[in-house]
């Protein structure tokens, strides 16, 4: 059994300025996007060169964080944040959803693609594998903020949590970390560094997430004023991750007959 670690979701003070480290786990996930967009980009077979990754970040994180938290208003608060519309504004509170901010990135990067005339699926294949790194330092963050957790369990590496309790549970954050984010840069990566049918990448790593999210939520507990919304298991993050997995699954099918 293992206990959590006390730690100050603050990382720096400045005066009445808190910089936290959730928010810096972003700035960590867009550095490391910059940095393997870039060495990806010198590849001859890329429609992204070096110069362009200042601005393809840029239209990515506005689709992370707007989608984000948009996604987050519609799919998980409630009608809470309807009450406090300024908290969207309010990032380093956390309440960003994933399955938002991919919407919000698809539709920045169609944008970006429309205006270079580049395929849009192109595009796609170049920016998947740059993904992971920064869903891994997302749950970090998650894991910092002592949010997200587990069902209590008996496993040796349960966690205590203890505004939640004596019980140790699962450290679902750091499942996902590994999942989504480690596992996942690895087989993504891996999987184009050879030239692949057009959508073969992008289908991969939409699949590769929903299976990973979706296997993670049967330790993960559900947000306490949704629940579970079928049977008992099926939790909102369940439900918009099989989408990924078929449009990843069908994605995948249609490049290999093309090709």
């Amino acid at each position: 059994m293992l206990h959590y670690p006390d730690i100050d979701p603050v990382a720096i003070s400045l005066g009445p300025l808190d910089i936290h480290w959730y928010g810096l786990m972003y700035a960590v996930g867009f550095g490391l996007a910059w940095w393997l967009g870039r060495l990806r980009a010198r590849r001859p077979d890329t429609p992204i060169k070096p110069a362009q990754m200042d601005d393809l970040l840029l239209f990515g994180a506005i689709g992370v964080v707007v989608g984000g938290r948009v996604g987050y208003a519609l799919f998980y608060s409630g009608g809470a944040v309807w009450n406090d519309p300024l908290s969207l504004l309010r990032v380093w509170e956390g309440g960003m959803a994933f399955h938002g901010g991919l919407i919000g990135v698809i539709l920045m990067m169609a944008w970006y693609a429309w205006r270079q005339g580049i395929r849009p699926l192109a595009l796609g294949d170049f920016v998947a594998p740059l993904i992971p790194p920064g869903l891994a330092a997302g749950r970090l963050g998650n894991f910092i903020n002592g949010e997200l957790w587990g069902a209590p369990t008996q496993l040796p590496w349960g966690m205590v949590y203890p505004p939640l309790g004596p019980s140790p549970r699962h450290p679902s954050q750091l499942y996902e970390m590994a999942l989504e984010g480690i596992v996942l840069f690895v087989v993504v990566w891996w999987f184009s560094s050879r030239p692949r049918p057009t959508g073969m990448v992008t289908g991969l790593f939409l699949a590769g997430y929903g299976v990973a999210r979706f296997s993670v939520e049967f330790v993960r507990l559900p947000d306490a004023h949704i629940g579970y919304l079928l049977g008992g298991w099926l939790t909102m993050g369940q439900l918009l991750s099989l989408p990924m997995i078929l449009a990843g699954l069908g994605l995948m099918a249609w490049a290999a007959r093309r090709r």
